[in-house]
């Protein structure tokens, strides 16, 4: 059996037709031959079925292996125009639809997938700056996630990155060195039972940061404030756990919590696909829908507080960023400037309070309105932000306007 992600060429016969077919992942799923025009043929058909149905997108999962050439004495290549065929094909049947794509690959093969000039994917996940995200969770070391976001800054302007925190498969370190994933390992996935494939962590969220609301919440900041759309898995609004005693990637894929219903009101039936966590700190008589929404306190309502404010700040998704000197290898601070109006966004990996320094240039951004609590920031008479972030603690602030600049004090 060959694992998924795992790039080998491999052929498994069928005992019933006695022939042999081309797999990549499981050898009980046999690869598309998406060179035949008929195959294509009836991928466009699929899609503009449920186009009519009123779907507005689709996710393609493992986008690299869709478009690679496939054969027994082919060397594999990636044919990029069936990109932008699909593309072509999508806007064509509706004008607003997006291709959202997961292709797991370097910085330096996007554009591929994009395109020159976004003729291609609209949107892409970001597994690079992802896999760093979880490095700063899991050390309180921001510069590694600093990079990665300078290095997939290229991008056409029309193209658009999807930026995650969990997924319905394993959370995949293999980008990172094995030196930092296996840090990631020690931090959020310390037993055998909670990886997967020796690169990943089949865990959800809330589990790996030990159910700590501090962390959860600056987990989820983050995210809402990446260069780029935010995109939240179901369940993790709630804090949803894991099943460590299903298989492989099920582990993270139980049914969705709603209610104290048997069943956590996801089912009818006596006996869903996946069984629903019953029992322990995650089980669904304590984490569900139902219940959070009655508490104001709740994850789920601090969730939908913060997607209102996401909302509220267009510089996040459509501003040009820019990473902030903070003098604290713990603390990111990323600045977006849009249409005149600037927002400064700051969070604190680390699990103790620590003071940044932000100096307001041009008499600028003397005053940082918080937009999520009282505590603004008003600039001192040498223009300088003195900024006390809290363990795992995180401040969005709007600034001054156009030219708006933070930089780290001098000593």
């Amino acid at each position: 059996m060959v694992f998924p992600g795992v790039q080998k060429t491999t052929w498994t016969r069928d005992p019933v037709a006695g022939k042999y077919y081309f797999h990549r992942f499981y050898d009980f799923q046999p690869d598309l031959n998406t060179q035949n025009p008929l195959v294509l043929a009836e991928i466009r058909k699929i899609m503009g079925f449920y186009l009519e149905l009123g779907v507005c997108g689709f996710r393609m999962d493992a986008m690299p292996f869709v478009i690679q050439t496939k054969g027994a004495d082919i060397r594999s290549r990636e044919r990029y125009e069936m990109l932008r065929e699909f593309r072509e094909f999508l806007q064509w049947r509706r004008g607003d639809a997006i291709i959202l794509a997961e292709a797991n690959v370097e910085p330096k093969n996007n554009v591929h997938y994009f395109g020159d000039d976004g003729e291609r994917l609209q949107m892409m996940f970001n597994f690079w700056v992802n896999q760093r995200v979880f490095y700063a969770l899991a050390t309180g070391d921001s510069r590694p996630l600093a990079k990665a976001l300078e290095q997939t800054r290229g991008r056409p302007e029309n193209a658009q990155w999807g930026h995650f925190l969990r997924n319905h498969d394993e959370l995949d370190l293999g980008r990172l060195t094995g030196e930092q994933r296996q840090q990631v390992f020690d931090a959020l996935g310390p037993d055998k039972n909670m990886q997967l494939y020796d690169r990943g962590i089949r865990r959800r969220l809330a589990p790996m940061l030990r159910g700590d609301r501090r962390r959860l919440e600056l987990a989820y900041s983050l995210m809402f404030t990446l260069p780029g759309t935010p995109v939240i898995r179901y369940g993790d609004e709630l804090g949803m756990g894991d099943d460590l005693e299903l298989a492989e990637r099920n582990a993270a894929r139980t049914p969705m919590q709603w209610s104290t219903e048997p069943q956590a009101g996801f089912t009818r039936g006596d006996k869903p696909v996946l069984p629903v966590i019953a029992e322990g700190p995650y089980g669904f008589r304590k984490i569900n829908a139902a219940d959070q929404r009655r508490d104001s306190d709740s994850l789920l309502n601090w969730t939908e507080r913060i997607i209102r404010m996401r909302k509220e700040v267009p510089e996040l998704g459509w501003g040009a960023f820019t990473v902030l000197e903070t003098g604290n290898e713990g603390v990111l601070a990323l600045r977006y400037d849009w249409r005149n109006n600037a927002v400064v966004v700051i969070h604190n990996f680390l699990g103790e309070a620590t003071e940044i320094r932000l100096r307001s240039v041009d008499g600028k951004g003397r005053q940082l309105i918080n937009l999520l609590t009282q505590d603004h920031s008003q600039a001192d008479g040498r223009g300088v932000h003195h900024i006390v972030m809290e363990p795992y603690g995180y401040h969005w602030y709007r600034a001054g306007g156009l030219g708006y600049l933070l930089e780290r004090t001098s000593a």
